[in-house]
Formats: structure tokens, sequence, C-alpha cells
């Protein structure tokens, strides 16, 4: 059993993506489209004078119809996916305190996902790029609690400065702050960050962005105030869509090379099972 055994562990929401009277150029609809054009994503445009210009609009299908799970500027989108590349995230040019995410976007979470790394794409991974930078962030923003991150290869955090950034950053708080994969590099003596190396395809194959609270806060292991399994994660309670301080977890596992199946999930469960696991194998 490795971590290969959890990329069945979610039931595919169907979540359909609309831009919603769109001023903007045919490119920015066409980038859209391709981003998700392999994924179990709809996207389409329509008009409704109930939004205004440039909206995207992310709806579920449930057993009582269409409904609207979150709503995001275009420009948003294109700012933080459509019109960047991963370098933005690598060389540190997103700061940590700035960076938002779309909830159009951290609301696809349970959605699995295969993604296709450069050269095949050069979108379609940058939504594992983001959504870790998110997950960093609500860790940051939490304060305490505990983040595991994978990277397969530790000196990555090393080589890019925009990483590198980060994981000082939160480690600098309460947050404990765990780090993965084959160890061709040890953090300095006075580091914050607890590394962990090895040769596994779960340290040679996995990428991972996992934070839980605090046991006994809410949404951690014995608390009782985060969104139970089954609920949308704190619908309208933070910027995000997302209570701060829950739980949640980024797992993708590289299948073959550059390509990558996985999903991301705020079910507390799912979370904490990753988490132990995790802490048990690694």
């Amino acid at each position: 059993m490795g971590l290969d055994s959890f990329l069945g562990a979610i039931d595919a929401a169907s979540r359909s993506l609309s831009v919603v009277n769109r001023s903007a150029p045919d490119p920015v609809q066409r980038m859209l489209e391709t981003t998700f054009a392999d994924q179990p994503v709809g996207v389409d445009e329509l008009s409704d004078d109930a939004h205004g210009d440039d909206v995207v609009v992310l709806t579920e299908q449930t057993s009582e119809g269409r409904t609207v799970v979150a709503t995001s500027p275009l420009e948003d989108v294109m700012n933080t996916v459509l019109l960047v590349n991963s370098d933005l995230y690598k060389t540190g040019q997103t700061k940590l305190d700035e960076f938002e995410l779309p909830s159009v976007l951290t609301r696809l979470d349970d959605v699995p996902f295969s993604l296709r790394g450069y050269p095949e794409s050069d979108k379609e991974k940058l939504l594992l790029v983001a959504l870790s930078r998110y997950i960093e962030r609500h860790a940051w923003r939490a304060g305490d609690g505990r983040l595991r991150s994978s990277f397969q290869r530790l000196s990555r955090i090393e080589d890019e400065r925009g990483t590198r950034a980060v994981y000082q950053k939160v480690a600098a708080t309460d947050v404990q702050t765990h780090v993965y994969g084959i160890p061709d590099w040890t953090p300095p003596f006075n580091s914050e960050l607890m590394s962990h190396g090895g040769y596994t395809e779960d340290f040679c194959d996995s990428w991972f962005v996992v934070y839980t609270p605090p046991d006994g806060a809410p949404g951690g292991a014995t608390g009782t105030g985060g969104a139970a399994d089954g609920e949308k994660a704190g619908d309208g309670r933070g910027i995000d869509g997302v209570t701060p301080g829950h739980p949640v977890a980024l797992l993708a596992l590289e299948t073959e090379p550059k390509r990558w199946e996985g999903y991301w999930t705020f079910r507390p469960s799912l979370v904490a099972d990753i988490d132990r696991y995790i802490s048990r194998n690694m």
C-alpha cells in the first residue's frame, strides 16, 4: 500500500465553469478551454443579466439541479493561471501574503485531474503549482498546525528562490513544517524545516501539500468546528470560500514522466488519513 491507494478515495464531483458576459478577447476563452480540455470539468460561456461582465461561475450538478458553487472575476483567473507560467511561483514574484486564488479554482476540490507537464502542456500542471501555493498560504495564515509537502527532490527548496522563501516564512510561524523528497539537500542547522528523505515511490513520484490544524482545533482531528465530510467546506466563510484553518490536502502522483493524476480535498477525514499515512510511512 502506498500513496497511490488514496487516488480512488473520492467520488468525482460534476462541476462546470462558465464565463459569463465575456468581453475579454477570444484567446482568453480558448486558454481556459484548453486548460480543462482533458479534465472532468466542462467549460462554456453564456450571457446572463444577473451577473456583470467577465465573471466566471462554477456550478455543480446535484440531485436538485445545477447549483452555483462559486463566482470569481475572469481577471483573477487570468492573473493566477491563464496568463502566467510556473516561473512566477518559482522565482518568488508572487508574494505569500499577497497571493489569492480565485474561489472558482479552490472549489474544484474532489475533482480527479490528469495533468501534463511542460512541454506537452504549459498550463495544466500550473493548476497544481497554484494550488500548492494556496495551501502554503492557508497554513501560513493559520499560524499553527502542521504542513507536509513533498518535492521529489529536496534540493528544489534550495534551487527555487520563491519556494525557499515561502517555506522559510511558513516555518517561522508555529506551523510544524515537514518536507519530503530524495535527500539531495539538507536544511541548515538553524532551519525550522523538518526534512524527511527516502527513495521509495512515495518519495520519488509524489506531489502532496497537506495542511492539518492542531488537534482539538475547529476541523482538527478531534475538533467539531470545521465542515463535516460531504459538506461544502466553509461556503461564504472566507475570502476564498474556505474556513480559515480548515484541513486541506493536494495529492498527485507522477504515473508517467511529466503526467500527474490526483486531486485536492477539504474533507477532514480524508485529509487526516493522508496525513497519518505520510507520518507513519515517510
